[in-house]
């Protein structure tokens, strides 16, 4: 098979054969770390307080990752980052296939999960370098929904789908550690065969080019950080990286324990197949709908219309888990509307951060400023989520969820500070 035309002129008609397949690559790693591992955890005994702080460190190569971002934009194409991480990510989700079974599975599997996250990371500053480079502001703008639909997607087949999976096979053999084995199996078929794709499929645009003749690399690396630090109101501008989502980094490390903890602990006891449907599933398409609608919105009037709106539907929806660690459902459709809503609202909302990054990463150094600006991203969810487990073991389900409510005050006070260009995202 001839594989489609790649020159710049051409990139435009064959943006859907790249950019679902990137972003859904570029969601699995992150889904895995972050939120598959605290499932796998949590089924095989370890505490809320221990899942939420270790598996809150794995965010510290995101948060890092400008160190390195510098020299990713410097040496190879993006293209070449791309392939490579993404095959090496695929060995990596093998090695946790392997060390599952052993005795010391925590600090094992974390260990691998590090080398993943570092690869992670890699493969974001890629990745989303190479977007920005192959499109054109409003095509960016008009794209950032099917990345981030894409990007849910993947999480829906790993946090939902492969979820469900494990269910099935600790059913079937009563054996929790084999189901998890099996998922980080799968995973890594999956990935490994996303790399090989990759590495035809991706377009070749004439911008994605090596920057081997830097003469003085460590002098370039910071004034590319000094670039940053330099933009004004750069106070203004990491307050809102940092705590747009703040209630939301400490309900994350906990939703999913919640859901899956015994009536007795104040969580709703639901079986792992449950919530595969429930929070993987269910919860998943609505972060989809609510990220589609995110960015169709803001192309058609731009991203300070819909600002307000937009930091409001990611925390007001928070709610809907004190009523529910308060009212105690059974009903699995009625646990299912709730997070439906809380996850719809979060999919809205989170387009507005995506495109203010995008907005102020803006420039000669775009790909290595994008990569600050995801770095401070992940501070501003690794920082609130090592904490929340020990909240919560203070407050109880109940009354963290309440917390979790309040955490918007902080958000609501970032967003009033920033200004955000006129008819920024709004497809010309």
């Amino acid at each position: 098979m001839t594989p489609p035309d790649t020159t710049n002129a051409a990139i435009p008609r064959n943006l859907w054969w790249w950019i679902p397949s990137l972003y859904f690559g570029q969601g699995i790693p992150y889904v895995v770390v972050m939120t598959l591992s605290v499932i796998m955890y949590k089924k095989l005994g370890i505490s809320n307080t221990d899942i939420a702080l270790y598996t809150s460190w794995l965010y510290l190569p995101w948060v890092i990752k400008p160190l390195w971002a510098p020299f990713v934009d410097m040496f190879r194409s993006k293209r070449f980052w791309i392939v490579s991480m993404q095959l090496l990510i695929g060995a990596l989700l093998a090695g946790v296939a392997l060390t599952i079974p052993m005795p010391h599975f925590f600090q094992l599997t974390l260990a691998v999960f590090w080398l993943m996250a570092f690869s992670s990371a890699t493969h974001d500053i890629a990745a989303d370098g190479f977007y920005m480079l192959a499109l054109k502001e409003h095509e960016q703008a008009a794209f950032v929904g099917v990345r981030s639909t894409f990007y849910r997607i993947s999480m829906l087949a790993s946090q939902g789908g492969l979820v469900f999976l494990a269910g099935q096979v600790e059913e079937a053999t009563g054996n929790v550690a084999l189901a998890w084995t099996v998922v980080f199996f799968v995973l890594a078929a999956m990935f490994l065969s996303l790399g090989a794709y990759h590495k035809w499929i991706l377009p070749k645009p004439t911008s994605d080019i090596e920057r081997a003749r830097v003469t003085a690399p460590m002098r370039e690396f910071f004034a590319v950080f000094a670039a940053f630090l330099k933009k004004k109101e750069i106070a203004a501008i990491l307050a809102f990286l940092l705590l747009y989502r703040f209630g939301e980094a400490q309900l994350l490390k906990l939703a999913a324990p919640f859901l899956l903890d015994s009536a007795a602990n104040g969580g709703l006891a639901l079986s792992t197949q449950q919530v595969g449907i429930v929070y993987g599933t269910i919860g998943i398409l609505c972060l989809t709908l609510g990220g589609l609608l995110g960015g169709y919105v803001i192309s058609r009037h731009g991203l300070k219309r819909w600002l307000w709106p937009m930091v409001l539907s990611v925390n007001v929806p928070h709610l809907v888990y004190v009523y529910l660690s308060m009212a105690m459902p059974t009903n699995i459709w009625q646990i299912g509307a709730a997070v439906a809503i809380e996850q719809f609202g979060y999919g809205f909302g989170f387009a507005a951060y995506l495109l203010y990054m995008i907005m102020i990463s803006d420039g000669p150094n775009k790909t290595a400023h994008y990569a600050i600006c995801t770095g401070f991203m992940a501070l501003g969810m690794m920082l609130p989520g090592m904490i929340s487990g020990w909240v919560q073991s203070q407050l109880g389900y109940a009354n963290f969820f309440v917390w979790i409510c309040l955490s918007a005050v902080p958000a609501f006070t970032a967003t009033a500070l920033i200004r955000v260009d006129p008819g920024f995202g709004k497809k010309e």
